[in-house]
């Protein structure tokens, strides 16, 4: 499952109500956190999560997070790593839907994900959810105040539809819930860092396999979150100087057709390749010729009008009342077996 709030994917903390010891971003950090003994700033001990002072009134700590990639959670995680005699005493969870980038005091309508739930110290915490809704931002809660190391909030992007028609989209991103099928090794590191927005900025932050010594080659294969035909290929090696494929091959599984012949790639590269219009692909192989590792790999084209469709079906039978109200008007009987008319105008035009 995605990290739906993960910075990786361009999440964000918004706003927490105290953060004096540990910055609030902490939270949301890719990697896992960490701990150095003895290091000390004027504030006490440096601990790589969100910590709050100690709390002389009533009330609890939080902190809002803005999902980077909206989507249905199906897991939240509350690690309270190397936190041992600052931990919080409990937590819950709780999410909201809202239209555009509002601040913390314009959201509401807020629904309970994970109710108030006991916390160990130096611990994984997870617990499972069973809301089926769409949702844009989460809020922390802890009680009465501590520390928490990191916050996953696992589950699938479901994107905006209103985002991807008529603009030129990357159909296997994950923000739009394109994901990895299936590769062949990821020894150095895993597959799933190709299909991040933002550029990585070391060669640990890519996809890379061990040394190929039999014969044969590596690949990652992709289902697309949105199907579409795609037009332009990017397959990023930058960093990987001397580890870089020798050659990279595109295939779309749907029907076996080569999107792009064996093609030599150079280490250190950002390489851009023109692809040949088609049918609509809904999953696609690439084939690194022998080995090695990339940074990032795009796949940029149009979305499938029947993809589309079944994709503003899905979005508006996944928003939860308040907002649907917000998004649909009088949105009438939900689910939809079918989109109407007068909701796919207001979602595609």
């Amino acid at each position: 499952m995605l990290d739906l709030a993960s910075a990786a994917v361009r999440g964000t903390v918004v706003a927490a109500n105290d953060e004096f010891f540990a910055a609030k971003e902490n939270l949301i950090a890719p990697a896992d956190p960490t701990y150095a003994a003895r290091t000390f700033t004027h504030r006490g001990q440096v601990y790589d999560g969100w910590e709050t002072r100690r709390r002389r009134t009533p009330g609890v700590d939080w902190a809002v997070v803005r999902l980077g990639a909206p989507g249905v959670v199906h897991q939240v995680v509350v690690d309270t790593a190397y936190f041992t005699g600052n931990f919080p005493e409990r937590c819950a969870v709780e999410a909201t839907a809202a239209e555009g980038y509002p601040d913390v005091e314009e959201l509401g309508d807020w629904t309970t994900l994970v109710p108030a739930s006991p916390l160990r110290g130096d611990t994984r915490h997870e617990f499972t959810v069973t809301d089926a809704h769409r949702y844009t931002h989460v809020r922390l809660r802890i009680f009465p105040d501590g520390g928490v190391a990191r916050l996953r909030v696992l589950g699938e992007a479901l994107p905006d539809p209103r985002e991807l028609a008529g603009v030129p989209v990357d159909l296997l991103g994950a923000a739009v819930g394109g994901r990895v099928t299936g590769c062949s090794d990821s020894f150095f590191a895993p597959a799933d860092n190709l299909l991040l927005p933002d550029p990585a900025e070391v060669m640990g932050d890519g996809y890379e396999t061990r040394r190929r010594r039999q014969g044969g080659n590596d690949w990652v294969e992709f289902a697309a979150g949105v199907a579409g035909v795609p037009y332009l290929a990017e397959v990023d090696a930058r960093h990987f100087l001397g580890n870089a494929p020798g050659a990279i091959r595109l295939t779309a599984l749907d029907d076996d057709r080569v999107l792009l012949p064996e093609t030599r790639l150079q280490p250190g590269t950002c390489h851009r390749f023109r692809l040949t219009p088609g049918p609509a692909v809904h999953r696609v192989r690439l084939d690194l010729l022998p080995d090695g590792g990339l940074a990032r790999f795009r796949l940029y084209g149009e979305p499938d009008a029947d993809a589309l469709d079944a994709l503003a079906l899905r979005y508006a039978n996944a928003l939860p009342d308040p907002h649907a109200a917000r998004v649909l008007g009088d949105a009438g009987a939900r689910p939809y077996r079918t989109l109407p008319p007068r909701v796919r105008a207001v979602l595609l035009g």
